[in-house]
């Protein structure tokens, strides 16, 4: 993670656990993602809530035979609870998002998905939701 993603590895953010249709991202809080109200930073939270999701890209544009590219198009955010302690972001869009590479290998057309992560704290109460908008186009071989 600290050639391909510095600031996630600075800020301590660890993928958990990943299968084909859930991915689980900590984010703590500490010295690195805090703010001056003493709880993370919301750009913390955006890290960990992104990569959620985007780990489960990679891991089916991997599977996917031919190149796909990904990139985020559009994020909403929504807050809370004050997030201190540990925070885990889950996503479970793997589904959604093998659909979409599947489709836009067929078309050649690049498709948006609409990716949910929830962050909860350590007592399992929701402090954000996150609602990523990632674009899959196959490139052409």
């Amino acid at each position: 993670m600290l050639k391909s993603l510095p600031m996630a590895y600075l800020a301590g953010l660890r993928v958990v656990s990943l299968t084909a249709e859930k991915a689980a991202v900590t984010v703590p809080f500490k010295y690195l993602t805090k703010n001056p109200f003493r709880s993370i930073y919301f750009a913390c939270l955006s890290m960990a809530a992104e990569m959620a999701s985007g780990v489960l890209a990679m891991q089916h544009i991997q599977a996917a035979a031919g190149s796909v590219s990904m990139l985020v198009v559009g994020l909403q955010a929504e807050f809370t609870k004050k997030a201190v302690g540990l925070v885990t972001f889950d996503c479970a869009d793997g589904g959604l998002i093998a659909e979409a590479i599947r489709e836009s290998r067929a078309t050649g057309e690049g498709r948006p998905v609409v990716c949910t992560s929830t962050g909860r704290d350590e007592a399992g109460d929701v402090v954000a939701t996150f609602r990523i908008t990632w674009s899959f186009r196959a490139k052409k071989a």
